[in-house]
């Protein structure tokens, strides 16, 4: 019974030497790829460098046993790093003990709250966060987070938790500009820019093959921070007030579990739930995205316990909340991770780095890690949904835009917020007056159409509707009301054919609304029918007295409906 939690205990019968080198092979790419980002996404959750490379080591290796992708890859991410910085400011400051303490629990929590929604099996949750609201969040993020590192490129303090005050703190200390730092910031960016675009054709031109073209291209941030560290240590550019990382505690993370006192606990839920769920929906899409291409299963409550493990490894190990990346997952799959335990041969290869390679970092310029998060992020800003959205959605685009408004002024967590709440308003108005169709007969047939849409055959006794929606409280009244509007306007109706093929659901409220509308229509000697009831419709109906007191009848189809009692009216 408890070993379909433990996904590691299937794939691993079939683990082959063939399996592992080519696994080893997509670790070493990835390694090469995360250990810079790592550096750079723990400085913009506003952490040590170091700790991004611990967040980075224990969750991959519990993904690896819990895991149900063969390529995903889990550790800091963007937006997750900049939830986990809006978040843990609102408790201390940046660069304090309490700070680090604080994203440490905000780990531990979403690691608790995500293996909590996978035993009860509520993945379901996530689909409350629409994807336009998520892609407007991730736009607004992206922008977020790259003006976020203009302070770092410019060398000034800067900071701000909305687009409006971190542009504002720049204007402000315009005149602290370092201009080494800035030469530097604009350099390392513009590399990296010219290495995602050209370094892997250019590669291809010398003759590389496809493996070998893909691992140069990954090395463009590994050659920028080698390059700039060098230029500051060889022209002591430390001493001309260019911001360097310093140094980074050598060896691995301390293992240990994190004391959380109640008050915290209350004070962090809210966000660590927004960090869960939001860092879910982002592992999950992924994880799917790249299963479909090989035609893999994902196990979508396993990965919520998979990610909740490896939120629960970070914080022990005193990083921050981790989830599946795009990028990283995309460079997996394409280098050729065969199984999660490319995840683990990564995590071995980062601890690697962490032991032996920090004290090579001292003089890494804190612009070059700006400048690889203002380039990683570059992919997360899509204008295109935005015109998209509009053109297809006029609701849908007023909960994107919402969500980016309300995420560039106020800040992340009230943005995802607002997004979610006006998505499931949208969502109630819009069904509240759902698209009820008058139908008739199409001539010659046994379908049934909109007589706005059709030419039909019709008759001024039978009036028959379709309610092109579930039946529940918001639109219980809506169907009332059209109703009793129709036989009003319509004297000589004898006879209401409802046709359910669309109501997937009647709840309570609408029951109630049905039986007022049959009582209502027998005492005006007008009959209620219902057409084309769906199986688990009926099979609730008939759990109350509704059926019993109908004053017409239920058929299978419209066509039986409108052809008996056409034959009735007619004698």
């Amino acid at each position: 019974m408890y070993l379909k939690y433990f996904p590691i205990l299937d794939w691993s019968k079939n683990y082959s030497t063939q399996i592992l080198a080519d696994d080893l092979i997509a670790a070493v790419i990835v390694t090469i790829m995360l250990i810079p980002q790592s550096l750079a996404y723990a400085l913009l959750a506003g952490l040590p460098a170091e700790v991004g490379l611990y967040a980075s080591i224990l969750p991959l290796i519990l993904y690896t046993i819990f895991g149900t992708s063969k390529s995903l890859a889990v550790g800091p991410v963007a937006v997750i790093s900049l939830m986990t910085a809006a978040a843990a400011s609102n408790f201390a400051n940046q660069g304090t003990p309490e700070y680090t303490g604080i994203t440490i629990l905000l780990a531990l929590i979403s690691g608790v709250i995500l293996i909590l929604m996978g035993f009860l099996k509520l993945g379901f949750i996530a689909n409350f966060l629409s994807h336009p609201v998520i892609s407007g969040f991730i736009t607004a993020s992206g922008i977020i987070i790259a003006a976020s590192q203009l302070k770092h490129i410019f060398g000034v303090s800067g900071g701000g938790s909305n687009l409006y005050e971190i542009l504002q703190n720049l204007l402000f200390d315009i005149d602290e500009i370092n201009f080494i730092t800035l030469i530097l910031g604009v350099a390392a960016t513009s590399f990296l820019l010219w290495a995602r675009k050209s370094l892997k054709p250019l590669a291809k031109g010398f003759g590389a093959g496809t493996t070998l073209s893909d691992l140069i291209s990954r090395t463009g941030p590994v050659a920028a921070v080698a390059l700039t560290i060098f230029t500051v240590w060889i022209f002591k550019l430390n001493l001309f007030g260019v911001e360097i990382v310093g140094q980074i505690p050598k060896g691995l993370p301390k293992i240990a579990v994190p004391r959380i006192q109640y008050n915290d606990f209350i004070q962090l839920l809210v966000p660590a739930l927004l960090i869960s769920i939001v860092g879910y929906v982002e592992t999950i899409s992924v994880a799917q995205t790249l299963a479909a291409k090989k035609r893999q299963r994902i196990n979508p409550d396993q990965e919520l316990i998979a990610l909740g493990a490896s939120n629960l490894g970070s914080a022990v190990s005193g990083g921050f909340p981790v989830t599946g990346g795009f990028a990283r997952s995309v460079v997996n799959f394409d280098a050729g991770a065969r199984t999660p335990a490319a995840g683990a041969f990564t995590a071995i290869g980062i601890a690697m780095a962490t032991a032996f390679l920090t004290p090579l970092l001292f003089f890494l310029p804190k612009a070059t890690l700006a400048a690889t998060i203002i380039i990683a992020v570059l992919s997360l800003v899509d204008f295109g949904a935005i015109k998209r959205t509009w053109r297809y959605s006029k609701t849908d685009f007023s909960a994107m835009i919402s969500t980016i408004i309300m995420t560039l002024s106020v800040g992340v967590e009230i943005g995802i917020i607002t997004g979610v709440g006006l998505s499931i308003f949208l969502h109630l108005y819009r069904t509240s007056k759902p698209h009820i169709a008058i139908v008739g007969q199409v001539p010659g047939t046994e379908h049934f159409r909109n007589i706005k849409r059709h030419l039909v055959i019709t008759n001024e006794i039978i009036f028959s509707l379709r309610v092109d929606e579930s039946l529940y409280f918001p639109n219980a009244r809506y169907l009332e009301d059209f109703i009793y509007d129709a036989v009003t306007n319509q004297p000589l109706v004898q006879d209401v054919i409802l046709v359910c093929s669309a109501v997937n659901y009647i709840d309570a409220s609408a029951l109630e609304s049905l039986e007022a509308i049959n009582k209502r229509l027998n005492d005006s000697k007008v009959f209620l029918h219902l057409s084309e009831v769906k199986g688990p419709v009926m099979d609730q109906l008939n759990k109350s007295h509704f059926v019993q007191d109908l004053s017409g009848e239920i058929f299978l189809t419209q066509y039986e409906a409108f052809k008996k009692i056409n034959m009735r009216t007619t004698k």
